[in-house]
């Protein structure tokens, strides 16, 4: 399969062009036909919060997701809400238990709003699974089809970090909203604003000594490639440390930074996460857009807090002089927060929200792409110095 053929085989992204995926999201070419376990990309990350009636409100008015589709008793699911939104080919399932047995309201007393599942897209479920089974995977949720007046959905899950799984989903028969089961649905008012485009990447917390666990089970279950390595004084500051491998699909468009915590003078961001999450997950999730200045400013208006970044970052002459020239002044990035980094490909602009719920787990990166396919790390002091000062306030560190 070809790039161009995978692109033109999702609606979703059907109102951006090659040029910009590329830029959004890293794209590659590849051999679909070698890939043992291949996957055309993200299909949606769901989420287990408190109320989602409210969560699904905060993200359209906040974020600028559009609501699509929506599930519950008024669809004949007694069990919890679910409401589908929508930015660009970034597809969030907000799910709240109804049912007080619901299994996702276990999930959210352990570990609060966190995401349960991340999705992806695949042509062929039963390959897939079959290839996955065969190198000793836990399979919680058979290939089987799910079926309405819309088409036929071939889907199955695998068991992944702590109560995380990988839904494998094949839509490529069905042309309803999300899955059978929903109905269409839309929100009041008119279409909000789009503020990101796509899903750059989802970074997973586990325990310490397990990150290689973790790796091995992408590369040798998934047939993810080993991207990047940070190790020792790539990820540390005075205070503390954590440690980085970042796995992909064969085509990059899927990409897991897998992160444990190491030795360190104090508690590091991970040890937190693990603490207050009550084991390993997902801790944050990267989201592309084509203007960060935008939506850092769109954002910020509406509440968002953003992490803070000292003037003595940008005043840094060797900063200046690795970055070079980027698409806007040093001195509207400063005034944001916004982190910029170089490397031999391009250089990106980034910026990290503050995490987004009571507890101290789930937070949002931005991220600008120009050409580069790392993930900042010439920031990574300046970054884990912001989150100590963070951890600091709350009396965690």
């Amino acid at each position: 399969m070809t790039i161009d053929q995978s692109l033109t085989s999702q609606e979703r992204l059907a109102d951006l062009d090659l040029d910009q995926l590329r830029q959004l999201v890293g794209l590659v070419e590849y051999d679909h036909d070698r890939d043992p376990f291949p996957v055309t990309g993200w299909d949606a990350v769901v989420w287990s919060v408190g109320n989602a009636t409210q969560a699904a409100l905060f993200y359209q008015v906040v974020f600028g997701m559009e609501l699509v589709a929506y599930s519950g008793p008024e669809t004949g699911n007694r069990d919890h809400h679910a409401f589908v939104l929508r930015s660009g080919a970034v597809r969030f399932v907000l799910k709240g238990g109804i049912d007080p047995r619901s299994s996702l309201l276990d999930h959210h007393r352990r570990h609060g709003d966190g995401i349960v599942d991340i999705a992806l897209e695949v042509p062929d479920v039963d390959r897939c699974i079959a290839h996955a089974r065969a190198q000793g995977a836990t399979i919680v949720e058979e290939p089987h089809d799910v079926a309405d007046e819309h088409g036929t959905v071939r889907v199955a899950a695998l068991a992944a970090y702590g109560d995380t799984r990988h839904s494998l989903v094949d839509r490529s028969r069905y042309t309803g909203p999300y899955l059978p089961g929903y109905v269409v649905r839309g929100g009041d008012g008119p279409r909000p604003e789009r503020l990101f485009q796509a899903l750059d990447h989802v970074v997973g917390n586990v325990e310490l000594g397990r990150m290689d666990e973790w790796v091995d089970f992408y590369n040798r279950i998934m047939g993810f490639t080993n991207m990047a390595e940070f190790v020792g004084d790539d990820i540390a500051t005075e205070y503390s440390a954590l440690m980085s491998k970042v796995v992909a699909s064969g085509n990059h468009r899927v990409k897991f930074p897998l992160n444990e915590p190491a030795v360190g003078k104090k508690r590091s961001q991970i040890d937190e996460y693990l603490d207050y999450y009550g084991g390993p997950g997902a801790q944050h999730l990267a989201l592309a857009t084509n203007d960060i200045l935008r939506t850092v400013d769109v954002l910020r208006a509406k509440g968002i807090q953003f992490l803070a970044t000292p003037d003595s970052y940008y005043e840094d002459p060797e900063l200046r002089a690795r970055i070079g020239q980027v698409r806007v002044p040093i001195e509207e990035l400063q005034s944001r927060g916004i982190l910029v980094d170089r490397d031999e490909d391009g250089y990106l602009l980034q910026i990290f929200t503050k995490p987004i719920g009571d507890r101290p787990t789930v937070f949002f990166e931005l991220i600008e792409r120009h050409g580069s396919l790392g993930f900042g790390k010439g920031n990574f002091q300046a970054l884990f110095e912001a989150i100590e000062r963070e951890q600091a306030k709350r009396g965690n560190f």
